[in-house]
């Protein structure tokens, strides 16, 4: 048995490792919470000229309306610009990865060999709040394991609920300096009064680069965002 002397010298010992551990967490949390704060304030910034000649490209399309919405955004960019591009669905949607394709193969320039890709939805339409919460952690390491792989300098995306999980990590890509994406999102025309929740939460967080909205009273009652008019 410890005597009365060893005991309060090891009370003393645990309670000066409990103590220094608690300093190192606070010290990374003040690390991380500038870290934070720094990325947030370097969003939006253009590209240094010279820096790159074209950019890899994720896009992310969702059903509906908004895989045409997004093949018209993409018929006017520069192409030769934004490539390689990556195309991303959700595993359930395979009428836009045809989509993609086709459009594709109607583009000129073929450099960069396009990629199509599919990823599990967080959350299927109608499905409970409760089941959401496993199969968006399966989404969510999902959406790392193709973010590891694809490091894109930019990704594009329009409001399908499959673009958060892939923003939110390409956000933390550049808090821990893995990649530093530039985030474009681009509120739906179909959007008129309110946000969807997709843009709602990117908006909220902060984690969007540049948000471009598409009817002037989206951009008064958002003011960080950009209105550029309809698109379509």
């Amino acid at each position: 048995m410890l005597s009365e002397e060893d005991s309060c010298c090891f009370s003393s010992n645990m309670a000066s490792i409990v103590v220094s551990l608690g300093s190192i967490v606070m010290s990374l949390a003040i690390v991380l919470m500038v870290r934070i704060v720094y990325v947030i304030y370097q969003c939006g910034k253009p590209f240094r000229r010279g820096a790159s000649k074209s950019f890899s490209t994720l896009i992310v399309l969702g059903s509906g309306g908004h895989t045409a919405e997004m093949l018209s955004l993409l018929s006017v960019l520069q192409k030769d610009r934004f490539k390689p591009r990556f195309y991303i669905t959700a595993a359930t949607d395979n009428m836009s990865l045809q989509k993609a394709r086709a459009f594709e193969d109607s583009v000129a320039e073929k450099e960069g060999s396009p990629q199509f890709m599919q990823i599990y939805r967080s959350r299927e339409v109608g499905q409970s709040y409760v089941t959401s919460v496993w199969t968006t952690l399966v989404a969510m390491v999902h959406a790392l394991w193709l973010m590891i792989g694809i490091r894109p300098r930019v990704v594009l995306c329009n409001g399908p609920g499959t673009c958060i999980p892939l923003c939110v990590i390409a956000f933390l890509f550049k808090v821990f300096g893995i990649r530093w994406s530039s985030i474009f999102y681009v509120e739906s025309v179909a959007r008129v009064k309110k946000l969807s929740l997709s843009g709602l939460i990117l908006y909220k967080l902060r984690v969007a680069d540049q948000f471009f909205v598409q009817w002037p009273q989206l951009q008064k009652k958002y003011p960080r965002a950009h209105y550029v008019g309809c698109l379509m």
